[in-house]
């Protein structure tokens, strides 16, 4: 977010912490499905049950060695683009994220069809850099590799920033967020990891069919596996 330049107020910095630091405990509310960021305010909070998708690429730091700058640009932006779009199309998304060249969601999951749905949308965003790569290669530019992470879980929802200032953002706090990070890191790290990790919590949740598309990661303690959608795919493989 733009910020412009406010001079530091310390009288004002520590009634503020004060106020936060005051803050009733029961202003943290457990609640089903994802409530409207409207609702949110500097003294609370809700505790909501989330599915969370990670997406990283691998082997960053080369790929900058390789290409110049107005290359690399052109490469993230339509990688970081088009992550954006596969994520939106997946009805329960709540809340998209980019951090460098890592983009993460959290999806309001209050079933087990609706986390069915993001391991769908998952699989369309191996597709999608299946697609990216077809498209990298034609050009002549390096192919990237990702590794994609899917956690489910509790976490906690709040409104953090500089109040009154209008710089502010939702901010998801809990042991979801950071798991789902991790499983991120695995995918495609060692030869022996596939693209996708899968916590237990959300492969316990999927149809059969989709657990049949995963195996059992031992060393990492979680499912992973090379999950495409397969009309993409069948464009990747008729124009790879």
């Amino acid at each position: 977010m733009e910020a412009t330049f406010t001079q530091y107020d310390f009288a004002n910095s520590v009634e503020r912490i004060s106020e936060i630091l005051d803050g009733a405990d029961a202003n943290y509310q457990n609640h089903k499905g994802i409530p409207s960021r409207n609702s949110l305010s500097f003294t609370n909070g809700y505790y909501v049950h989330v599915t969370v998708l990670f997406i990283d690429i691998r082997g960053s730091k080369e790929l900058s060695e390789k290409h110049t700058r107005p290359v690399l640009a052109k490469i993230y932006r339509a990688y970081v683009s088009e992550i954006v779009a596969v994520l939106k199309d997946n009805t329960t998304i709540s809340e998209i994220y980019i951090e460098g060249d890592g983009v993460w969601a959290v999806f309001n999951t209050t079933t087990k069809t609706d986390v069915n749905s993001v391991f769908c949308t998952a699989a369309k965003v191996a597709s999608l850099i299946d697609v990216l790569n077809v498209k990298l290669n034609k050009k002549g530019y390096s192919t990237i590799e990702v590794g994609i992470g899917l956690d489910d879980g509790e976490s906690l929802y709040i409104k953090a920033g500089y109040k009154g200032s209008g710089i502010n953002e939702v901010v998801w706090i809990g042991r979801v967020v950071g798991t789902c990070a991790a499983l991120c890191g695995y995918g495609n790290k060692l030869w022996s990891d596939r693209e996708m990790m899968v916590s237990k919590v959300v492969y316990e949740n999927l149809t059969d069919d989709n657990k049949k598309l995963l195996q059992w990661n031992q060393a990492r303690g979680c499912y992973h596996g090379f999950v495409v959608n397969v009309v993409m795919d069948e464009w990747v493989q008729g124009n790879g």
